[in-house]
């Protein structure tokens, strides 16, 4: 087996033999060192055997002090084979840039579909994908995730509210749902509004039912607010949704804890990358060599699968982003612990109310600070929403 691959690098020809003197012949090929193999008799003045390609030189000069013929029948090995491959290179060549002209437009945008959007609407997510670079003709390869086309356009376009991008070959997909869409109007059985929590009463607007509070009332959970049952004494009542604005003042007690010194990382600016031609489970790097010199460091991967028309290739291009990191240490003193603690705590709270809800007033209840934190109770009073609804029972 080992002779046989190193016959195939160094190449070997079949030659065919005949004449008289052919022992002669052979004995004078063994003289000169000519290694020749799988030796076969067609009759009595021919034969057939195999020689190594650089021993055809040696061979003719004992063919012409002979009485024999030399006759070339086959010839094997990589010499034959590149010689063959570079006459024949321009077909070589021109089904090599076939191919690679195919990966290429397949890896192209041809396509972008906008469906859901109204004819203003497709026009502003048309023009923000063209800042964004996705157009026709452009290499998927430069543009950003899916998920990250579908955030941009999100943020940028106030008149959508969500957008689905999916990238099926070359065509881009985009699926608007635009806001301010039309809701069905809603229907209430008849109901009593009630409190949701302990308030003081600080305005009313009731659109139908019967006000059964008023102005600076103090409220209990489940209170009655608004009742569903109108009409005069001694009438018979009718029963109606209530429905109403109640705001109230009520309170919150929130606690918040602020480390005096923090140590966390943050981006330089100083960035390197580092890209990648991945074949199956094997990578191989094509630019940005070298050691990375950052002490600490974060990366971010961005890959790209090679399609063939509609298919995907085990073939993908990656680019790493290395960001150079350092460690920052942030240092309060008391007082402006405790004033970040009130930011922390109002942020918190906000979070947690209704959109309508406003804070009016803060108060710190306890500050203490013990183990380099600085732990505060705070106190806000705040005007919300109060109303909440139950079923209205005919006869309660």
């Amino acid at each position: 087996m080992k002779n046989e691959w190193i016959n195939y690098f160094s190449g070997s020809v079949q030659v065919k033999v005949t004449g008289k003197g052919m022992e002669r012949f052979l004995n004078e090929c063994v003289r000169q060192q000519i290694d020749i193999w799988n030796v076969r008799k067609l009759g009595t003045e021919s034969i057939t055997f195999f020689l190594h390609l650089k021993d055809t030189k040696k061979i003719r000069p004992i063919i012409r002090k002979s009485e024999c013929k030399l006759i070339f029948l086959n010839r094997k090995g990589l010499p034959f084979l590149i010689r063959k491959s570079i006459l024949n290179s321009g077909f070589l060549i021109g089904t090599i840039l076939f191919f690679a002209l195919i990966i290429i437009l397949s890896n192209m945008v041809w396509g972008i579909e906008i469906k859901g959007a109204k004819p203003d609407t497709e026009h502003l997510v048309l023009k923000e994908l063209k800042e964004m670079g996705i157009e026709k003709g452009k290499m998927q390869f430069t543009l950003d995730k899916v998920e990250d086309i579908q955030r941009t356009l999100t943020d940028n376009i106030d008149q959508i509210t969500w957008v689905g991008v999916e990238l099926k070959g070359t065509t881009f997909h985009f699926q608007v749902v635009e806001k301010n869409q039309p809701e069905p109007p809603e229907y209430f059985s008849p109901r009593h509004i009630v409190s949701k929590k302990k308030a003081v009463i600080t305005d009313i607007f009731v659109e139908e039912g019967k006000p059964l509070v008023a102005i600076n009332d103090f409220v209990n959970k489940g209170d009655l607010l608004v009742s569903g049952e109108i009409g005069q004494d001694g009438e018979k009542p009718e029963y109606v949704p209530a429905r109403a604005q109640i705001f109230g003042e009520t309170w919150y007690k929130s606690t918040v804890q602020v480390e005096l010194s923090t140590k966390f990382n943050v981006f330089t600016g100083n960035h390197k990358s580092k890209h990648y031609l991945n074949i199956g489970s094997l990578s191989f790097p094509i630019w940005g060599f070298g050691k990375i010199e950052y002490k600490e460091y974060r990366e971010e991967n961005n890959q790209h699968s090679v399609r063939f028309f509609k298919w995907k290739l085990p073939i993908s291009y990656e680019q790493v982003t290395i960001r150079e990191e350092e460690a920052v240490v942030r240092e309060y003193t008391e007082k402006e612990a405790v004033q970040v603690g009130k930011e922390i705590g109002k942020s918190h709270l906000e979070d947690k109310l209704e959109e309508d809800a406003t804070i009016i007033g803060e108060k710190v209840l306890r500050q203490t600070t013990n183990n380099g934190k600085v732990k505060l109770e705070i106190y806000y009073n705040v005007i919300e929403n109060i109303v909440t609804t139950i079923p209205l029972v005919q006869g309660d």
